[in-house]
């Protein structure tokens, strides 16, 4: 499973919120619903998101295992 959680640590560090950056890159609020929910959401729009806050996937993605799998 895929977890934003990375993502919204580093948009409180730089105190910014999740609807600034939908704004700022120009994704639709479906897609901000997604992350919210922790969807997937299109490599591009990840791609988007690294460019903008210039930092690695890493910094916005963690997999994190399902229990009983």
């Amino acid at each position: 499973m895929i977890s934003y959680k990375p993502l919204f640590r580093l948009l409180l560090e730089k105190n910014m919120s999740k609807t600034q950056l939908r704004e700022a890159i120009g994704f639709s609020t479906a897609t901000l619903a997604k992350l919210s929910k922790g969807e997937y959401v299109s490599l591009e729009i990840l791609d988007k998101i690294c460019t903008y806050m210039q930092c690695n996937i890493a910094d916005v993605i963690e997999y994190v295992k399902e229990s009983g799998l």
